[in-house]
């Protein structure tokens, strides 16, 4: 494997949560690079406190620690240089799979009819070791790929049915899940530079709106004081969500998106 600033690859058979992990290793003054693999999480996280769980050894579950040089407005393109990066390790794996993949915004990877390959959770803490030494604060972003659960639908429990998919069923084939991390941190490593300027935060947004299926979609947006439903038409120079509601264009900066299908 090349090498990266992502050497220090922790493995674990079992842990609660990869990303709480991390942030105790970063408020502990760890450095950028450090990642955290496990076979299975008990206490896996999502958005909006949702949990993410799966077999044990069938599912890749990956965070790492990450420093950018970003201001707080902007660490939400930490979880767009992430998923930009599952998808090229995909195309590594399987380039006609890849092309299946879609980025749902925010945080999701989604195939062609809306199933759920993926989602991605991004974490900050402002008060850390690495912080009082100088160094950027940090973000851990996790990611869960359905690699090779569910074998077949007849795998998933019913309230799963038609809401999520793995890579197996889309290529077809059992996936090597250590092949699919190489060629993720390999992205990686290319893509995190990216944060660190103006105008690399600008190509991460221009390639977020080139692979996001959310485009063009009729949405309802739920925010933490109510929800407003419109056509999302577009991804801001700074990565967030343009959705048109008939009477104005809203911004989203963080919410939860959710594509509304016609008759409902």
């Amino acid at each position: 494997m090349p090498k990266t600033r992502f050497v220090d690859v922790r493995r674990f058979e079992s842990i609660d949560s990869t990303n709480r992990y991390l942030l105790d290793e970063a408020r502990a003054g760890a450095p950028e690079g450090v990642v955290a693999v496990a076979d299975h999480q008990t206490a896996g996280r999502g958005r909006l406190g949702r949990t993410w769980e799966a077999p044990p050894g069938a599912n890749l579950l990956v965070s790492m620690l990450l420093r950018p040089a970003i201001g707080s407005g902007e660490r939400h393109l930490a979880t767009t240089t992430v998923a930009l990066a599952a998808l090229d390790a995909i195309g590594v794996v399987d380039p006609s799979a890849a092309r299946e993949i879609s980025i749902k915004w925010p945080n999701d990877l989604v195939e062609r009819s809306g199933r759920k390959l993926a989602g991605i959770l991004a974490e900050s803490d402002l008060v850390s070791v690495g912080a009082a030494e100088g160094l950027p604060p940090p973000v851990v972003v996790g990611i869960g790929i359905n690699v090779n659960w569910p074998a077949t639908d007849a795998d998933l429990p019913p309230e799963l049915l038609g809401l999520a998919v793995s890579l197996r069923q889309i290529v077809g084939d059992p996936v090597d899940r250590d092949a699919l991390l190489h060629a993720f941190l390999r992205s990686l490593e290319s893509r995190v530079v990216d944060l660190d300027s103006l105008e690399g935060r600008a190509r991460l947004a221009e390639e977020l709106a080139s692979r996001c299926s959310t485009i063009g979609t009729r949405v309802r947006v739920d925010l933490s004081d109510g929800s407003f439903e419109g056509t999302a038409t577009g991804i801001s120079p700074d990565g967030h969500l343009v959705v048109a509601t008939g009477e104005a264009t809203r911004t989203v900066v963080a919410g939860d998106v959710v594509h509304v299908r016609p008759g409902l």
